[in-house]
């Protein structure tokens, strides 16, 4: 057997398994790794054309996959604009276009995309990447870590009734942590998956406390509309409980949506509060 038919093998089973696919659909990063990304001035979408240069197939091949794995794209960011949204997008974007509709993808649908396209040698390039750390886990690891996913997935039930959590994400990583802790080993939880807060952002930006008092409300509200604007649906939220006994809900951003407030800081805050200069050397 040819040595290169494990790896053949591996790739038909993302091309056909939704499941295997979802798996890998926020690593986003491997697009870049595989060739250079154009996307509209918004620098968060894609036509069909900017989709169809990069997997270098025509327009028609994009057309075809839409048609025939719509829903899967859509819940990975994919939309088609018209109306009032359309010409604010067109605004936003510098778009001349008398076009009455645009289909838009984000970095996660060109993802999606990019491990269905059967005829692109650009897609079998970014499926080889996300099938690299699978390739490299052993099978007595990959048994682990689908016992462990059995047992977070029982504990997420528990804590979805007794800890108020309503986004998946954070919900899967305390779970993972009540079951490590439970197995008396050390938790291992993804340094993408580390809360992130918005005061603590607007802090690494020098932001003076009243500063971040008064601006955090509204950054956190823009920050969400770009989220939407890029996976098509609105950001998880969780439950805090304070010290005066009520709970407040907030949006449960994580590691993995820095670059969305990064995006936010420079589109709202960059130049009305420009980050000081370190200086180097004793005074």
């Amino acid at each position: 057997m040819s040595p290169i038919m494990p790896d053949q093998q591996s790739e038909q089973v993302l091309i056909e398994s939704r499941t295997m696919r979802a798996q890998t659909a926020t690593r986003v990063d491997v697009l870049d790794k595989v060739k250079a990304l154009a996307l509209l001035p918004d620098n968060t979408h894609a036509t069909t054309e900017l989709v169809a240069s990069y997997f270098e197939v025509d327009i028609e091949a994009v057309k075809s996959l839409v048609k025939d794995h719509r829903a899967e794209l859509t819940e990975n960011g994919f939309r088609v604009l018209a109306g009032e949204e359309l010409r604010s997008f067109k605004d936003l974007c510098g778009i001349d276009s008398k076009a009455r509709a645009l289909a838009t993808f984000s970095r996660r649908t060109i993802l999606n995309a990019g491990q269905l396209l059967r005829d692109s040698d650009v897609a079998r390039k970014v499926r080889t990447y996300l099938l690299e750390v699978e390739e490299r886990t052993t099978p007595q690891q990959r048994s682990e870590a689908a016992e462990g996913l059995v047992l977070a997935e029982a504990r997420m039930r528990v804590l979805k009734a007794a800890d108020g959590i309503v986004d998946a994400a954070w919900l899967e990583m305390k779970a993972r942590l009540v079951a490590a802790r439970a197995l008396g080993e050390e938790p291992e939880v993804n340094q993408l998956d580390a809360p992130l807060y918005v005061p603590d952002f607007l802090k690494s930006k020098d932001m003076k406390r009243k500063n971040i008092a008064s601006v955090q409300a509204w950054f956190g509200r823009r920050a969400a509309a770009l989220y939407e604007a890029e996976y098509g649906k609105k950001p998880g939220k969780r439950q805090t409980d304070l010290p005066n006994a009520s709970v407040r809900e907030t949006y449960a951003w994580t590691e993995r949506d820095r670059p969305i407030f990064e995006r936010t800081w420079d589109l709202h805050y960059a130049a009305q509060f420009p980050v000081q200069p370190q200086l180097g050397g004793a005074a």
